[in-house]
């Protein structure tokens, strides 16, 4: 099952880290923004279910379509386009871990048009997301643990993505 959620587009966000300002010569970023409670809703649920503490995204709810190496005109000519655009994408509910990172699945069609207008692959190397947090290394063992109990009675599946049209989309008005 996937929900239906509506954001915009932003192009080059505001840097928020060294890494990024290292970073941002090189590297274009868009990112799809919104102004829904996603990710502070799924940081509540694992803090409250699990006693997870997570830190939250740097630039809050948001899904990154571009963190690429990508020709300057390129990115200028599919900014121009886009930029502060709505974009409808669809989340998978059931939260995703790597034992220290949490996220939700993310497929959003236009976002693979996008990409190929800017000369990119229609997916990124780590497939559309919206980052949940991560654990610190304070919280790090028990994230670890956590997910290892999730799988074990399965709360969290190990399925491979699927793609949009398998799943039952539900739309919030």
């Amino acid at each position: 099952m996937v929900i239906k959620c509506t954001g915009y587009l932003e192009f080059e966000p505001e840097n928020v880290t060294r890494k990024h300002e290292d970073q941002s010569s090189w590297k274009k970023v868009a990112m799809i923004r919104t102004d829904d409670d996603l990710q502070p809703y799924y940081y509540w649920f694992l803090k409250t279910r699990f006693n997870l503490t997570l830190n939250p995204p740097l630039r809050g709810t948001h899904v990154t379509i571009i963190n690429d190496r990508i020709a300057e005109e390129d990115f200028n000519n599919i900014r121009s386009l886009f930029d502060k655009k709505k974009i409808d994408f669809y989340i998978d509910i059931e939260p995703r871990s790597n034992g220290k990172h949490w996220w939700l699945r993310v497929y959003c069609p236009d976002s693979e048009s996008i990409r190929a207008l800017g000369g990119l692959t229609p997916d990124p190397y780590f497939n559309l997301h919206l980052t949940l947090g991560h654990a610190n290394e304070k919280w790090s063992a028990h994230s670890e643990y956590i997910l290892d109990c999730c799988k074990r009675f399965k709360l969290i599946s190990s399925e491979p993505r699927h793609s949009l049209e398998t799943h039952e989309i539900y739309e919030f008005k």
